[in-house]
């Protein structure tokens, strides 16, 4: 431990250990899950943040919990911060649909877009595995797998145009004209089709408001409720705000991120009206996007995100969010956007942040509950709080990589880990296929 001895520590310090001890538990508690699960209560809306996008103990740890919720209170999905093309096809194989592959294994290498080991890794391979064994064991509907962001305008396209193959001539025509206002940019290069359609002032906006419509139109005169339906009017409404959100990344403010959360709202709250009244979700995404934006700087300029939106339009009590962080350790990211995936070491929490604060009080590993009590005292505190993205320079961390945050009021819970470490990608080695030995991590 850090501290100085007990005759210099300050009474602020001791009243902020007392404080932080009062109001958490350890994590190596044999009843730590159990108290966790009670304090969600009767929550629809449970988001599990995390700090950074390749750390292993974030996704070990929110499928502890996220099995807990499912097993004990009845969740009905896992939404991710990832493409829905690509997440559909695993929530085709975790619901054992005809050819929707072998293994885990088999559909996370298709997950290729920049920053594949976002989710082609290891741990979500151990989630997805779980989750097909549970739904085999269920006679009720099964437990869905989905994704919420909003990157995959090009598979989208490509998914609506197969679909209306064979069954609506005229409006995979309307989709086929829609395509080709894209047809010149490299699939995922957005910014490309961003940056021309404000030079010349000319969009795809129209076509891909028409095709809208058109499908929309369509899904109206279907009968029944099936999840084709739903993957079709998810997959026209990406369409939709990719190309707003595509045109907004290349002017200056937070356009273009409110339109990539408002459309992240959307898609949860499409998957709640699909799986009916009593529905409750899972949400996995950075703590930028879960924890209230409200209680940060993105306030400043009227950045919204996933968690505010979801708390204003819901009871305190249907929306429970939980923060993730850490101390130090090592993490996968690149250092420029496309880059190569490197192991990089996360140095030491910067001085006074959150993550610094919870080290020097001995909070080692352990859920923080934003009581009453957390709110009287810290509400109106500040604190720097790190957030490593999929781009990271450890050597710039102290400028660029913390977010001013009234935690008690940013989180209804924190995880704290004073050390962790990388996730396991699948292509980080040749071949792909090199198994960690503690997979599937005890889970």
């Amino acid at each position: 431990m850090d501290t100085p001895d007990s005759k210099r520590t300050s009474p602020e310090i001791l009243d902020l250990r007392k404080l932080i001890l009062e109001n958490s538990i350890e994590l190596n508690e044999e009843n730590t899950f159990d108290t966790l699960i009670e304090k969600i209560g009767a929550a629809k809306y449970v988001l599990l943040g995390e700090a950074s996008h390749g750390t292993h103990e974030y996704y070990a740890l929110r499928m502890k919990i996220s099995k807990r919720l499912i097993e004990k209170k009845g969740f009905s999905f896992i939404a991710i911060e990832g493409d829905w093309p690509d997440c559909y096809k695993l929530n085709q194989y975790v619901k054992n649909d005809p050819d929707s592959g072998n293994s885990a294994l088999e559909v996370l290498h298709s997950f290729n877009r920049w920053p594949t080991w976002m989710w082609a890794n290891w741990e979500t391979a151990a989630l997805t595995e779980w989750l097909r064994t549970y739904n085999d064991r269920r006679d009720k509907a099964k437990v869905g797998f989905y994704g919420l962001d909003i990157y995959s305008l090009w598979e989208s396209f490509d998914a609506v145009i197969k679909y209306f193959e064979d069954k609506d001539p005229i409006i995979k025509a309307t989709a086929k004209v829609a395509f080709q206002c894209f047809e010149l940019y490299k699939r995922g290069e957005g910014q490309e089709y961003g940056r021309a359609a404000r030079m010349v002032s000319k969009s795809g906006e129209d076509e891909v408001a028409n095709l809208l419509t058109k499908i929309t139109d369509y899904i109206s005169i279907q009968k029944g409720d099936s999840e084709e339906i739903l993957n079709l009017k998810q997959n026209a409404l990406l369409i939709l705000n990719a190309e707003r959100y595509y045109r907004a990344m290349v002017t200056v403010g937070p356009k273009s991120w409110n339109i990539r959360d408002r459309h992240m709202v959307q898609t949860v709250e499409n998957l709640m009206e699909f799986h009916g009244s009593v529905t409750k979700g899972i949400i996995w995404a950075h703590n930028s996007h879960i924890g209230d934006a409200r209680a940060t700087d993105m306030a400043d300029d009227e950045t919204i995100n996933l968690g505010q939106i979801l708390n204003e339009d819901h009871r305190p009590e249907e929306v429970f969010s939980i923060g993730f962080g850490s101390y130090q350790g090592t993490v996968v990211a690149g250092r420029e956007w496309g880059d190569v995936m490197q192991l990089m070491k996360i140095p030491k929490a910067l001085k006074d942040s959150w993550e610094y604060q919870l080290h020097q009080l001995e909070a080692k590993d352990r859920i923080v509950f934003m009581t009453e009590a957390m709110k009287d005292n810290l509400g109106k505190k500040e604190f720097e709080h790190r957030a490593i993205g999929v781009v990271y320079r450890p050597k710039n961390d102290h400028l660029s990589n913390y977010v001013p945050s009234k935690i008690p009021y940013r989180y209804n819970a924190f995880v704290y880990l004073d050390k962790t470490s990388a996730l396991h990608p699948l292509h980080i080695k040749p071949d792909g296929n090199q198994m960690p030995e503690t997979f599937p991590f005890g889970v």
